[in-house]
């Protein structure tokens, strides 16, 4: 058997310890679920801007290390910012 995180140990624990309960009507919460991600990432909008070459290098950086294409990094940082999710780290 594989090595388990501590998050998978405790999940697996609340798991057979009869925490997790059957969701009523998994297919309709699956579908509604699947509605909403299409909906957050539907991109139907195209927007210009002009940055630094710094800023841009910089966003190509961390968009290799997430392993996405920077256009998806930006998107995904307006889209936090706007939905209150992106918090400044001090």
């Amino acid at each position: 058997m594989a090595k388990l995180t501590k998050e998978e140990r405790e999940l697996l624990s609340a798991f057979e310890n009869g925490e997790w309960k059957p969701v009523k009507n998994m297919v309709n919460k699956i579908r509604k679920a699947k509605e909403a991600a299409r909906a957050t990432f539907t991109k139907d909008q195209r927007m210009n801007i002009r940055i630094s070459k710094r800023d841009l290098d910089g966003l190509k950086r961390k968009s290799l290390e997430e392993g996405i294409p920077y256009q998806t990094l930006v998107s995904s940082i307006i889209h936090k910012y706007l939905s209150g999710k992106l918090v400044e780290s001090s």
